[in-house]
């Protein structure tokens, strides 16, 4: 059985169209624009809370006390664990990058590498000792030790009913001195979505 002209370009054209169907709308945006599309944690909650709350952290007590005690000299911050206790996933790693960078970018504080960082650091430094030149090669013992560990948890409260539903995120983090193991901050923020279809 042949198939006629006719209804070979019919096929081919509703293939054509159910492809073009299939096809996303992509368009690239500014990483700074707010996006939110489904209400779950995204890269601008992310963003806007490591910023936030490290310049709440700076504008704390200890700061100040830590100046007068130590003169000119900035302290040194290693950012520990941050543990996601949401109900969903969240890339835990990219909040604690956002941290450190608004740690960097204050100008007002060090900050050190963490542990698995470290070991790589130290690996390469060790490299040195048997093939690099005297002059080049970086010495062993000049680390800076840390004066304060960030640590923190991610939590989340999801109500809902029948289509609406709002999800409450919490964010807390403790600023521990290392040498005397005191708290000396803790800071938190707090973010609520509603998900509906009433405006609030």
């Amino acid at each position: 059985m042949k198939t006629t002209p006719f209804k070979f370009i019919a096929a081919l054209a509703l293939g054509f169209t159910l492809i073009n169907c299939g096809t996303p709308n992509v368009q690239r945006v500014s990483e700074n624009t707010v996006t939110d599309l489904s209400g779950r944690w995204n890269e601008t909650d992310s963003r806007l809370t490591a910023e936030e709350i490290t310049a709440e952290m700076m504008d704390h007590s200890w700061y100040s006390t830590f100046a007068s005690e130590n003169g000119s000299k900035k302290p040194v911050i290693i950012v520990g664990i941050i543990t996601n206790k949401s109900h969903e996933h969240i890339a835990s790693e990219t909040f604690s990058k956002d941290i450190e960078k608004a740690i960097i970018n204050s100008g007002r504080m060090k900050l050190v590498q963490g542990a698995d960082k470290r070991e790589e650091i130290r690996a390469e430094r060790a490299d040195q000792q048997n093939f690099s030149s005297q002059s080049t090669m970086k010495k062993f013992g000049l680390e800076n030790g840390a004066d304060f560990m960030l640590q923190g948890t991610i939590n989340s409260i999801v109500d809902q009913a029948g289509k609406e539903k709002t999800i409450y995120y919490q964010v807390d983090l403790e600023l521990t001195n290392i040498q005397t193991n005191d708290k000396v901050w803790i800071g938190d923020k707090k973010i609520k979505k509603y998900l509906g279809n009433k405006k609030m």
